[in-house]
């Protein structure tokens, strides 16, 4: 009877742990851990991006180049935080912001230029003459876009203070001068739930 009473009360309990999915706008943001996140990684590309264009450097590189978009291709950005973060989701985030502000051409990515260049070398042999695509006739970026995420977390019992530092550089290529240096900041507040079944 003990054993009876203790699974009928258990039952609910136990039903409730089931998982349960739900879909979701992928632009609704949902913190669950408190760690970096993907609303964190598309919210900081677009804000610093913005910044970014609306630096000082871009109406100089236009008259620079005679009115024509300046060439940017985004290189290392560096995760210094405790966490695991996808520092490509950040790094794509920031190339859509780019591309998307019309403001800027924009090339490949090493990997990517890799792999076009493949394409174009098998093409000189198995594509015919007309359609062919030559060598030597990449578009060589002006500024390269590079990071680090930072963070320090401060905890106490369930308590946890996490603090996000992003800093970005936009470098003009030929000079290696830096042009832009931009900085966000997130603070998350996080406390945790003591019961764990």
């Amino acid at each position: 009877m003990k054993k009876l009473l203790v699974f009928s009360l258990l039952f609910p309990l136990l039903i409730a742990c089931g998982t349960k999915v739900e879909r979701m706008d992928a632009n609704t943001g949902k913190d669950l851990s408190g760690k970096w996140n993907d609303t964190d990684s598309r919210t900081t590309a677009e804000t610093m991006i913005a910044d970014c264009l609306d630096g000082n450097w871009y109406n100089k590189a236009l008259k620079a180049k005679g009115g024509n978009e300046p060439v940017v291709i985004v290189g290392t950005v560096k995760n210094n935080t405790m966490e695991h973060i996808n520092t490509s989701t950040f790094i794509e985030e920031m190339q859509r912001a780019l591309i998307n502000s019309g403001k800027v051409e924009f090339v490949a990515s090493p990997e990517e230029r890799g792999e076009v260049r493949n394409e174009r070398l098998e093409q000189q042999e198995y594509a015919s003459e007309e359609t062919r695509k030559a060598f030597g006739r990449e578009v060589g970026a002006d500024y390269m876009l590079s990071g680090v995420l930072d963070s320090i977390t401060d905890s106490e019992g369930r308590k946890s203070v996490i603090y996000y530092q992003i800093n970005l550089k936009l470098i003009n290529i030929e000079t290696n001068q830096i042009v832009w240096n931009g900085e966000q900041k997130l603070k998350k507040y996080v406390v945790k739930n003591s019961l764990k079944l």
